[in-house]
């Protein structure tokens, strides 16, 4: 099925994958909780699973590949639920480009929940980017509950870049992830907040194979009177190495709540974490403001170079 996107719509897609209108190469595009425009490629099999939502197969070996499969929501009030499931084949290298973006200009709640599961296989190398961005003039909310699980088998290795650019009024995202043999993860998640925003985000990661590591990276911005919660719990259970690094910038009446959390279950565990929460050095404000910088733009680089 092919239809005309609106420029609402282009808006959207632009700000979460970066694509003008509909992508080459393999993709899925989902408006309102429906397909829009689907093409798998040599490589990648893209169907429908039994719960609706995307059953996506990257062959063994396969070069590297990018696969867009955003979500889009303009319809006010209601509740699109997804279930997600990507297989990366032996191998195989992937960068998946997801993410979701609701506009909401009337006063009701629009809801988008996507739950991903990632099926690394041995070997493989994925790279997963995810945006979710929300517009609209009106008080309506606009609620992003993403919920992602991963297997890594051995020596394959995974980046997840995860990011919140604005205009999401409410999110909670669980991730649940295991890391066997050999493989590697490195997740950074970017997160903007304000006014009277919510966001907490909780993951659990396992190290379960000799050799496995992992890198938890956690920038974030808070304003006005909004509100964080991080949780991040890595659990070493073998001779393993991982690193938890949160970092938090809060302005105004905002608020910020950092628990990053190691567990060791082997004498060979390696973890370490670290948490810093604090504002704007007046030094840096002043330094730009001395290059003809307003104190408004200043801010806006400071918190821009922060979050890039």
């Amino acid at each position: 099925m092919s239809v005309d996107l609106s420029p609402i719509d282009k808006d959207l897609l632009e700000n979460i994958a970066g694509i003008h209108g509909l992508p080459k190469g393999a993709f899925n595009v989902r408006k309102n909780g429906e397909l829009v425009e689907r093409h798998s490629s040599a490589n990648v099999d893209i169907e429908t699973n039994d719960q609706g939502g995307l059953e996506v197969k990257i062959k063994d070996k396969a070069p590297r590949e990018t696969i867009f499969v955003p979500v889009i929501l303009t319809k006010v009030g209601m509740t699109d639920t997804v279930y997600n499931n990507f297989h990366i084949g032996k191998g195989a290298s992937v960068e998946i480009i997801a993410g979701c973006g609701i506009h909401n200009d009337e006063h009701k709640t629009t809801q988008h929940d996507g739950i991903h599961s990632f099926f690394c296989g041995e070997g493989s190398y994925t790279k997963y980017v995810e945006k979710h961005y929300g517009n609209g003039k009106a008080d309506g909310s606009r609620v992003l509950n993403p919920q992602t699980k991963v297997v890594l088998e051995k020596n394959a290795v995974c980046e997840m870049e995860m990011s919140q650019i604005g205009g999401v009024t409410s999110t909670i995202r669980n991730s649940d992830i295991t890391i066997k043999e050999g493989a590697k993860l490195i997740i950074t998640e970017k997160l903007m907040t304000e006014d009277k925003q919510t966001a907490e985000s909780n993951m659990k990661i396992e190290l379960v194979g000799d050799g496995s590591s992992v890198q938890v990276i956690s920038r974030s911005v808070a304003k006005d009177e909004s509100k964080q919660v991080f949780n991040p719990l890595v659990i070493g259970r073998c001779k393993c190495h991982g690193h938890v690094q949160c970092d938090a910038i809060i302005m105004g009446n905002a608020s910020v709540k950092s628990v990053p959390a190691i567990e060791a279950a082997s004498e060979d565990a390696q973890l370490i974490h670290e948490a810093a929460i604090g504002k704007i050095a007046g030094d840096q404000l002043t330094k730009l403001m001395t290059l003809g910088l307003s104190e408004e733009e200043a801010e806006n680089e400071i918190l821009n170079d922060f979050l890039n």
